[in-house]
């Protein structure tokens, strides 16, 4: 087998299971928690290590921002042998009273994003594994961790997300919108792999908190360090998959 033209990766490179950050810059952050970390590979918005943690081999795979990318890394990780994916990102809640620094856990992903569409019916749903889902689930609640559980958006127009939309995604009772995870569940379903998302909220488009808006030593430590332990319910996660 050639190497994946994105990821640049053979059959064998990798783990079983992947975690797929969109930044980059969060693989990193990731392989400081673990140890053994072999760096893989690095092309346009795809950076790849595989490392250890509490003993399970693991593979961190950033997706770049958005479906049409997240599809795409989906794709050639399921070609190469991985068999899980667990999205650990951010997210904008759409519900009064999820705080910035709460943690989501998505039980479906409304496909307000153009590439699932390319491959099956709108009607057809994007959902995690359940056994994924209830592991990350089953993780935060045992760290005591604020999560909510539930239905989100993914959408791939950042800056097109009206008052029109927000209000309608709320009304319709998604706990929050991402870019990525619609991709991430179709994907993983139509070739038969596992896959769920864990992401913390870094702004409340409901409350008008907006990402980047709070220097964040003005932040209180949950909202701090919400990537962190973002990160760190993920890995414990992962030990239990």
């Amino acid at each position: 087998m050639a190497k994946q033209p994105h990821l640049l990766v053979d059959d064998g490179d990798l783990t079983d299971i992947a975690l797929v950050p969109g930044d980059p810059d969060r693989v990193e952050r990731i392989t400081e928690h673990c140890s053994d970390v072999e760096w893989v590979a690095s092309n346009r918005e795809y950076t790849i290590a595989n490392a250890t943690y509490e003993g399970r081999e693991l593979t961190i795979c950033s997706t770049g921002i958005g479906s049409p990318s997240a599809a795409i890394a989906a794709e050639e990780l399921a070609a190469v042998g991985v068999e899980t994916l667990l999205r650990v990102g951010t997210t904008g809640a759409l519900q009064s009273g999820i705080e910035i620094g709460d943690m989501v856990v998505a039980t479906g992903a409304a496909k307000d994003e153009g590439t699932t569409k390319r491959y099956e019916d709108a009607t057809v749903p994007a959902v995690p594994t359940y056994e994924v889902l209830s592991t990350l689930v089953d993780v935060a609640e045992a760290e005591d961790e604020a999560v909510h559980v539930g239905p989100i958006a993914t959408d791939d127009a950042f800056y097109a997300e009206t008052e029109a939309y927000v209000e309608a995604w709320e009304a319709a009772g998604l706990l929050a919108v991402e870019m990525e995870a619609a991709a991430l569940f179709t994907l993983a379903r139509r070739h038969g792999m596992q896959a769920g998302a864990i992401c913390t909220v870094d702004g409340n488009l409901v409350e008008d908190t907006q990402k980047g808006e709070t220097d964040d030593e003005e932040l209180p430590p949950k909202a701090r360090d919400n990537v962190e332990r973002a990160i760190h319910l993920a890995l414990e996660a992962a030990t239990e998959l």
